[in-house]
Order: C-alpha cells, then structure tokens, then sequence
C-alpha cells in the first residue's frame, strides 16, 4: 500500500478517522515548529498546538483549491500575527510591514548556530521587518515558490517576487551592519547556500 497524500488524509480525517489526522500533522509538525522558531522566546509549543487546533476547526473550510501544506502554514501566519499584535502595548504602532522581531525586543534562543555565518543570518533574520523574515524563511526553508508564498500570504504572486527580492537586500544590509569585514565577505558570497544550511540544525533544536 503506498504513501497516503495530504488531500487523501484530509478527507479521511473529515470523515472521522483520527488516525489519518494524527498522521497528516505528524508529517508537519517540524515545518511548522521550523516557522515558529526564530521569531518568539517560549511560545513555540503553544503556537504549534493553536495552529493545529485551529485547523482542526476549519478543516471543513479546506476545499483543496490550494495545498494542505501552503493552507497550514497560512493558518500558522495568522496564529502567529493575532499572538504578536497582542504583545504590544495600548497606542503602540504595530506594523508586520515594518516591525521586526528584534524591535519587539524578542531574543529566540531555541536556536544554536554551528557556523558564524549561520549565526549572523539568523540574527540579520531578526532584524528585518517580519513580513520579509517570514517570506525569506519560508523560501529558504520550506522551499516555497513564489505561488507557494502566495498562498500562505493571501497576495498576488508578483508582490510575493517583489518582496522576496526587497527581502533579501534588507537581510544584506542587516549583515553589513552585524558582520565584521572577513566574515561578511564569506556570508554574502554564499547567502543563499548558509541560509537554506540553518534548515536542519533547527529540526534538531526541535528533536
């Protein structure tokens, strides 16, 4: 018997099958801990429970027009915009466009770099504003395409490819201001190589 798909689990889960929604979210469990990981402290656990529960709700809701995997990571975006916005305090402005981990002062520390290059990236990561982190990080890790992102983001594909490429000069200058002069050199010149590297060493954070 072969592998079962998403959609294929999905509809036997909407018919009552436990097993196969079990299944469905243990095959995504890491990718959504992997979305949860460098942008808040200790939340990471609860915001991937709120994200599957939430699913779980509006299973009924998914009618397949996209993938399960861009609609779970869609929900995971707004489980995660609705739990910063209440963060900030009354009268402060709040802008994921603008506002970036590291203005909310949030310090993740589930995350353990190997490299120096990684460990910059991640940091530069933290300081762009959270609407790029979270496209670059879903590009670099997740291995989205742009359709994918558009998806995930609710916007038009070619604002997902003007983004991504606003995305990565806004993480380049993040590096210049973080980074000594040997070190930049070596980061920039294989950016898209250490960025999509930090994808394994933050499953093992999560193993």
């Amino acid at each position: 018997m072969g592998v079962s798909t998403d959609l294929e689990l999905l509809e036997a889960w909407k018919t009552g099958d436990r097993k196969a929604g079990s299944e469905l979210f243990e095959r995504h469990f890491d990718s959504i801990c992997r979305f949860f990981a460098n942008k808040v402290q200790s939340d990471v656990d609860d915001l991937v429970q709120r994200t599957f529960i939430a699913c779980v709700e509006g299973k009924e809701r998914f009618r397949g027009q996209s993938s399960f995997r861009t609609y779970l990571f869609g929900v995971a975006h707004n489980v995660l915009r609705s739990h910063l916005r209440k963060r900030r305090r009354e009268g402060e402005r709040f802008d994921f466009g603008v506002t970036s981990v590291f203005d909310l002062g949030l310090s993740p520390t589930t995350l353990i770099a190997q490299r120096k290059e990684q460990l910059l990236i991640l940091q530069a990561l933290r300081r762009i504003p959270l609407d790029h982190q979270i496209v670059l990080e879903l590009y670099y890790w997740e291995s989205m395409t742009a359709k994918d992102l558009g998806e995930v983001l609710d916007i038009p594909e070619g604002t997902v490819r003007g983004r991504i490429r606003r995305a990565k000069q806004l993480l380049e200058e993040q590096l210049a201001e973080l980074a000594e002069t040997d070190d930049l050199e070596s980061t920039m010149s294989n950016l898209d190589s250490w960025a999509r590297s930090l994808r394994a060493k933050i499953l093992q954070t999560k193993s």
